[in-house]
């Protein structure tokens, strides 16, 4: 999903002020490959914003291409309404998180998870050039299932008048992540209860046909060669 950058574009994004953590810094990474791998493994973010002096945080779909993030959205939507009435955009934060493992200690404060996330700041605006429109629409159905926007029907001149989506660009960016087991303190050791990890995967479970499909259509292959 990369589009093409010069070979001057750097390859980790710069920390800034709301970038870099103020605990645990050592967990931060700032470099193309661990953000966008984060990104794209991903299928929700969290779009925050204020509106009327309060925050609002909502769930929503996403796509990349490159340094660039598409979120989906209803024309009626909040966020996109007050994009579009914004004159130099709507401030916002997106967060992407995921968690690979439960890390359970000896003692209830050193229970953690194993996770790996991406905060992004930024100005989104309403994408209105209708071939970057389609073109995102299709980014953010292969985002969800790599191939998918090739073997389905495009939305027509209606369905893209309903949808509206947000550009932001990725330029304050960090990921952070936490691997490894349990941190118990040296004298919790001898105690007598279970520690580790319990790992947590993400994957396609057999694909559950449509009531009205014809039993000639079978599963694609990017469905079940997994």
């Amino acid at each position: 999903m990369e589009s093409a950058m010069s070979a001057a574009a750097p390859a980790a994004y710069a920390p800034t002020d709301r970038t870099v953590p103020t605990r645990s810094r050592d967990r931060a990474h700032y470099d193309h490959e661990t953000v966008h791998a984060i990104l794209d493994q991903a299928y929700v973010c969290h779009l925050g914003f204020i509106r009327e002096g309060a925050p609002v945080v909502l769930p929503t779909l996403y796509g990349r291409v490159g340094r660039r993030l598409y979120l989906h959205g209803s024309t009626g939507s909040r966020p996109l309404r007050m994009a579009s009435q914004s004159d130099p955009g709507l401030p916002v934060c997106v967060t992407v998180t995921q968690v690979d493992g439960l890390v359970l200690a000896r003692s209830a404060f050193h229970h953690s998870l194993n996770y790996r996330s991406v905060v992004v700041h930024g100005t989104a605006h309403q994408v209105t050039d209708p071939q970057e429109l389609r073109e995102a629409l299709d980014a953010l159905v292969d985002h969800v299932v790599p191939g998918r926007s090739a073997d389905s029907r495009p939305a027509n001149a209606k369905e893209l008048a309903a949808t509206a989506v947000l550009r932001l660009d990725l330029d304050e960016v960090s990921a952070k992540m936490r691997t490894g087991g349990p941190n118990d303190e040296p004298e919790d050791l001898e105690l007598p209860h279970w520690t580790g990890v319990v790992p947590l995967t993400q994957g396609y479970g057999e694909p559950i046909p449509a009531d009205d499909l014809n039993p000639e259509i079978k599963a694609p292959p990017y469905l079940t060669q997994r």
